[in-house]
């Protein structure tokens, strides 16, 4: 099956203003992040979705592809359904969303989150990492809970679930979503006629749309704790000293 990349990006980010265009080892975010993406080598095609001219003009001249998208679009999947809803898009069967502030995502993320739907037959695929206890109370570290067969019951910025006995939790009690989101071509289309529902609107979290909607969404589970997205400046830090350290080869 033919597999599509698509990458949000908006400028209006209220915790760390034009993130896209902050520069994480010497380039923009979104261009570290499309680099991620494609080094991967799991996908046909990559694309930067934008509503914004500045965010487009760095992509291209970074020499990766961009589209011009609506200003409206409520969430990165809505901007992504507009670009698999183009003509030049409309072959793909799957779709890859790769939230635009994840430049550490690895190819097992990406891998796992397209199985879940072209393997395990889930109409929305995306993966989560442990998390240790004491990042738990975190808002900025999504979690996921699911069920046996690995599809997600409930994301939430709240510690999920809640361990009510106090002592030390088990180790693999908690595990922190990563911002990507595999879906099939119907999937993807029918969560862009589907209105924001109340606990969208409630954790700002737009896979809870999909959820209350009755979208299965298969949760691949990775081995190796995961870096949270860039949110804030102090994330943006947090991320600038990973990849030095990384450049350095250390």
């Amino acid at each position: 099956m033919q597999a599509l990349g698509v990458i949000p990006a908006r400028l209006a980010s209220t915790r760390l203003p034009k993130k896209p265009l902050q520069l994480l080892g010497g380039r923009p975010l979104i261009v570290r992040v499309a680099e991620r993406v494609t080094e991967a080598g799991l996908l046909d095609r990559v694309v930067v979705a934008t509503d914004a001219p500045e965010v487009l003009a760095a992509v291209e001249s970074a020499g990766f592809e961009a589209v011009l998208t609506a200003a409206s679009h409520e969430s990165g999947t809505d901007r992504v359904a507009e670009v698999a809803s183009m003509p030049s898009f409309r072959h793909f069967d799957l779709v890859l969303n790769v939230q635009g502030d994840e430049p550490f995502v690895t190819g097992d993320a990406l891998r796992g989150a397209l199985a879940r739907v072209s393997d395990d037959g889930d109409d929305i695929g995306t993966a989560a990492a442990p998390l240790a206890a004491d990042a738990v109370a975190d808002p900025a570290r999504v979690k996921v809970t699911c069920d046996r067969r690995g599809r997600a019951l409930y994301f939430s910025r709240s510690p999920i679930p809640f361990w009510r006995d106090g002592g030390t939790p088990s180790e693999d009690l908690y595990w922190q979503h990563i911002g990507l989101y595999a879906f099939t071509r119907e999937a993807l289309l029918r969560w862009g006629t589907l209105e924001p529902s109340t606990l969208e609107r409630a954790e700002r979290l737009e896979q809870l749309r999909a959820l209350e909607h009755g979208l299965s969404i298969g949760v691949a589970r990775l081995t190796e704790p995961a870096e949270p997205g860039i949110d804030t400046p102090e994330d943006l830090r947090r991320a600038q000293a990973r990849w030095t350290v990384t450049a350095r080869g250390t």
